[in-house]
């Protein structure tokens, strides 16, 4: 079956969703989505059906013109400890606190994503990959904190950033834990018989 040729639209200011779109040379837009992700309550202990309703959310506000697929995604951190989501921190606090809840234990990071074409196709799932942080001092906490930008990152911190000495074990795809989970994307894009241009 001859495929349909597209152009993606990224509908996220992230820069690391950028960057792994490009490192996996998909060739993509971006039109950023400006989503009231407030109006999406989470259910505690159905951290993969928010993350997918933030997504389709964040895709319904950048709907895809004639030729267009778009591309929506909203990451968290989940702890099944505790049974909480952590998005980004509110300030230094916040983050100290998600740090101590991961510490030593292993906490999910969740990617929702959607894929809408313009023909009305649709395409939703959750990516899931368990990271194991080891047991963390106060003083890595503080210095990483201090050194990195841990507010714009669900969770607190980067994996591709000096937190990486941090994870003991990985389990799934890594660069969901950045920001996208790209091989899951690319599989969706084929099933969609998307030929990108």
């Amino acid at each position: 079956m001859k495929q349909t040729r597209y152009s993606l639209v990224l509908a996220s200011g992230s820069p690391r969703r950028h960057e792994i779109l490009d490192m996996a040379q998909i060739p993509h837009t971006i039109r950023v989505s400006h989503a009231d992700e407030s109006a999406v309550t989470y259910c505690v202990g159905k951290p993969e059906a928010y993350v997918m309703e933030l997504a389709e959310l964040k895709g319904s506000v950048v709907p895809p013109m004639e030729g267009e697929v778009v591309l929506s995604a909203d990451t968290v951190v989940y702890v099944p400890a505790t049974g909480e989501v952590l998005g980004k921190p509110k300030d230094h606090d916040d983050a100290v606190r998600m740090f101590h809840m991961m510490s030593g234990g292993m906490h999910k990071v969740i990617t929702g994503v959607c894929l809408r074409d313009w023909t009305g196709q649709k395409k939703t799932f959750a990516a899931v990959t368990e990271v194991v942080f080891r047991d963390l001092s106060e003083e890595e906490i503080e210095d990483y904190i201090e050194s990195s930008q841990p507010y714009d990152k669900a969770g607190a911190y980067g994996i591709q950033e000096q937190a990486c000495v941090f994870v003991k074990e990985l389990r799934g795809e890594y660069f969901n834990v950045v920001g996208l989970p790209v091989t899951a994307v690319y599989e969706a894009l084929r099933e969609m018989e998307a030929n990108l241009t």
